[in-house]
């Protein structure tokens, strides 16, 4: 899919992977909607530099609340017309040792179910009439290696983004073929709002219990979103980005 001029929704746009995807797309000639839920000032700020008010906006929404995302569509499509990219990158975690059970709570259970899973089915369910309207769209969730293998911050966050990852497949099987759905599946990041609450003994395994023993670069990933809006044969997959830790 040629890419000028789409126009792309982007949940997390203000977080730290958020801002490089917003500001990828734009490079690639999008126009970009920063979704955030919190920080608005910050969210301003990435509009503003990804280009100006013509290529970029923020516009604040919890995609958790269906009457939200509706909004969101709406203002979107007011602003810069019909979705024709959606990154679903908003996602909570918080560090819950796996043994730890008592310590993940109902509450804290369902707002990792609620934000990273429920989030993105609801503001996919809300982009899929435009983009079949208009016989073309794409879809990339930002998952993790944690919904791959029983690892990562928590129990919660972990079943969350395995869930992310069928969901991915469950969507790429039911809005083709006009509409491509693809994920990606970071490992350990730096400079994030949901790695920055991670124990600090847990980094720095996960940083040299790579091949490459470090990070992975946040901007390969937004590199590999683009390219994900690109493809025209590609779609219900999961691509692994750790760094070399997880094969499958």
């Amino acid at each position: 899919m040629e890419l000028r001029n789409k126009v792309a929704i982007v949940t997390g746009g203000n977080g730290g992977l958020g801002q490089r995807i917003c500001h990828a797309l734009a490079q690639a000639g999008c126009r970009v909607a920063v979704v955030y839920a919190q920080s608005s000032e910050e969210a301003k700020a990435v509009a503003s530099n990804i280009g100006g008010p013509e290529q970029a906006d923020a516009f604040a929404c919890d995609v958790t609340d269906p009457d939200q995302v509706a909004a969101l569509i709406a203002a979107v499509g007011d602003r810069f017309g019909v979705v024709d990219i959606l990154v679903n990158d908003a996602a909570y975690n918080k560090w819950i040792p796996f043994d730890d059970i008592d310590a993940l709570t109902n509450d804290e259970w369902s707002k990792m179910l609620d934000v990273n899973l429920t989030g993105p089915m609801l503001t996919t369910k809300a982009v899929v009439p435009g983009m079949r309207a208009q016989g073309s769209g794409r879809i990339v969730n930002i998952s993790s290696v944690a919904g791959l293998s029983p690892g990562g911050s928590s129990i919660g966050y972990a079943v969350s983004k395995a869930g992310l990852i069928h969901l991915t497949r469950c969507m790429a099987v039911g809005l083709a073929p006009d509409v491509l759905v693809n994920c990606i599946a970071p490992g350990f990041l730096e400079g994030t709002r949901a790695t920055a609450n991670l124990d600090v003994e847990y980094t720095e395994r996960a940083r040299l219990g790579s091949l490459l023993k470090r990070a992975v670069d946040k901007d390969d990933i937004a590199t590999q979103v683009v390219e994900f809006c690109r493809t025209d044969s590609v779609t219900g997959q999961t691509l692994v980005m750790d760094s070399g830790r997880f094969f499958h």
